[in-house]
């Protein structure tokens, strides 16, 4: 998805891509090799880097990575696709992506390397913490304050004014009424701790 999105809009030159795993090219985009080319590609003249690790409900493959591409030297742009909506007084945090029909609401905040999934909505004045993944089809009301490496699940919905602490995951489908503060998962509707 994030190959596909940095081709069209044109605003960036896609070298190449590394995974632990040769998956051949994908959508015409050379593997490089894996993690360990990093550094090789950034004394080559690499100097941005997109981190294309998904939201999984562990964060820390992305936190990881994060942290080596940081330690390199790479810059790690904001990716916008092109149908994402963006409104006015919004701070996207480095890293961050917001895919296809993703759209974060006026006077929002996501964190670093957040994930506004496709077709996801972030409501107004949301505020989102580092490593957020808001999955595809995932609703925010206004006013929700979730902390970092939060896994809000595929078509989850949260009511304005909720708050949802660190290391929390809102399974898929559920509706959160209540806050969510002790980590853990939490599932169902209404939302409780599993």
């Amino acid at each position: 998805m994030l190959a596909s999105i940095l081709k069209r809009t044109n605003n960036f030159d896609l070298v190449g891509y590394t995974d632990p795993e040769d998956r051949g090219d994908l959508l015409g985009t050379p593997y490089l090799g894996t993690d360990a080319e990093l550094e090789t590609l950034f004394k080559g003249g690499v100097l941005a880097a997109a981190l294309g690790v998904g939201g999984l409900l562990d964060a820390s493959p992305r936190i990881r990575l994060y942290n080596q591409l940081k330690k390199v030297g790479f810059h790690l742009p904001v990716i916008l696709a092109p149908s994402a909506v963006v409104q006015e007084n919004v701070f996207l945090g480095e890293g961050s992506v917001i895919l296809e029909g993703g759209i974060v609401n006026t006077g929002s905040k996501v964190g670093i390397c957040g994930i506004v999934n496709t077709n996801s909505s972030v409501g107004h004045d949301c505020q989102l913490g580092d490593f957020v993944h808001v999955a595809p089809r995932a609703v925010l009301g206004g006013n929700v304050k979730v902390g970092n490496r939060v896994h809000i699940g595929l078509g989850a919905s949260v009511i304005q004014g909720i708050c949802i602490g660190d290391d929390v995951v809102i399974g898929a489908g559920s509706l959160v009424v209540k806050n969510c503060l002790k980590a853990g998962k939490y599932l169902g509707v209404p939302a409780k701790c599993a």
